[in-house]
């Protein structure tokens, strides 16, 4: 096991999900700190404020990663006077490098609200509002007989899902032709000399965006010295991805015990309803954090009900005028559960890559608001 630096976990954050997923006045990313430092333990919080960056130094964590921004807005100095420029100067002081992963993660698939959903029971959830729609190409490559398993099995994190189906690839048989010049080391043949060997065309879709990782993986998993390979452009459309999600519950409820449930789900210490409390809803619309903005989007495909965060008077008026409950659940309790998920994930992805570093969920966030 090897200890992983700042940028592996940057390109692990970056599957996870992917900084072009983020909206465009975002900031997510590494926010702070040097690229090159091992890191052998790494913290998870939904906030960057002090609570988590003392806890973060105090357990001797080289790393912080969270879901809002360390830096949202650009700083035009970084001084004593003010509480970000005093963290920033405290991080730095202690070697504490933090990544982002905001609205991106909330796109992504087994992100934020993908983790809020599953945990309200919604069954079939699919993005709210679609944001982009992942591309393919095709990749076609000959590999010698006997190859086949090995190179599927490195290709496969990069091909995509078809429905309900992973791993799909054609395979044919065929004669490869090449002479090995002068300065090659051929797998197979002689220099200077004409080789046929039998091969297998293989033939797949993988996921645009994963191009340069599939091309580098092939070329480590393939015997040749220069494997034979193709990428064509397809207009085949892949999984739609977006903000907010929207689904079904097992069975119709009221209002007011889907409310109470929510609470409950969530350990929320309170939600407010907007809506009368005896209808009864089956198809959910869910957005973590400040989802209101969705609103009219949720009520366009049918939702019955809303469940997010931050609700002011006038979106509550505007939700009752469209007929379409609200559940504010609180911003913090509709995203403190990414803290659990990303740890998961991010356990997950050191273990593959064989990389040794603890990942520590931070216990020590509140509820900003008190409820009486």
């Amino acid at each position: 096991m090897i200890t992983p630096k700042v940028s592996d976990l940057v390109g692990i954050t970056g599957k996870i999900a992917p900084a072009h997923f983020a909206e465009s006045w975002d900031n997510v990313g590494l926010q702070l700190g040097d690229p090159v430092s091992q890191v052998s333990r790494i913290m998870v919080a939904l906030d960057p404020g002090r609570p988590a960056i003392e806890a973060a130094i105090e357990a001797r964590c080289p790393l912080l990663i969270t879901h809002h921004p360390f830096i949202f807005s650009p700083l035009k100095k970084i001084t004593a006077a003010d509480e970000t420029g005093r963290l920033t100067m405290l991080a730095l002081k202690n070697d504490l490098s933090v990544i982002s992963l905001h609205t991106n993660l909330d796109i992504a698939q087994g992100g934020v609200n993908d983790l809020l959903a599953a945990r309200l029971g919604i069954e079939g959830a699919q993005p709210l509002k679609i944001t982009g729609v992942e591309e393919h190409a095709k990749m076609v490559l000959f590999v010698p007989k006997g190859f086949e398993e090995k190179l599927l099995q490195a290709l496969a994190p990069f091909m995509p899902m078809i429905g309900n189906y992973r791993d799909c690839s054609y395979q044919t048989d065929g004669t490869g032709r090449f002479t090995p010049l002068e300065g090659a080391k051929p797998y197979v043949g002689e220099v200077g000399a004409g080789h046929a060997e039998p091969e297998s065309r293989l033939e797949f879709l993988i996921v645009k965006d994963k191009i340069s990782a599939a091309v580098a993986a092939l070329k480590k998993a393939h015997p040749y010295e220069e494997p034979a390979y193709d990428l064509y452009p397809v207009l085949n459309q892949g999984a739609s991805r977006g903000l907010g999600r929207i689904g079904t519950l097992p069975e119709p409820v009221e209002a007011g015990v889907f409310a109470g449930f929510v609470r409950e789900r969530l350990g929320a210490a309170g939600v407010r309803l907007v809506g009368e409390a005896g209808r009864q809803v089956k198809k959910v619309a869910v957005c973590g954090g400040s989802g209101v903005s969705l609103l009219h989007e949720a009520a366009r495909k049918g939702a019955d009900i809303l469940v997010t965060g931050d609700v002011k008077y006038h979106e509550a008026r505007e939700a009752e005028a469209l007929g379409v409950a609200l559940l504010d659940a609180g911003h913090f309790a509709t995203e403190r559960i990414m803290v659990e998920g990303l740890a998961a994930q991010l356990r997950g992805a050191l273990a593959a890559r064989r990389l040794e570093a603890e990942v520590i969920e931070y216990q020590g966030e509140r509820e900003p608001f008190a409820f009486y």
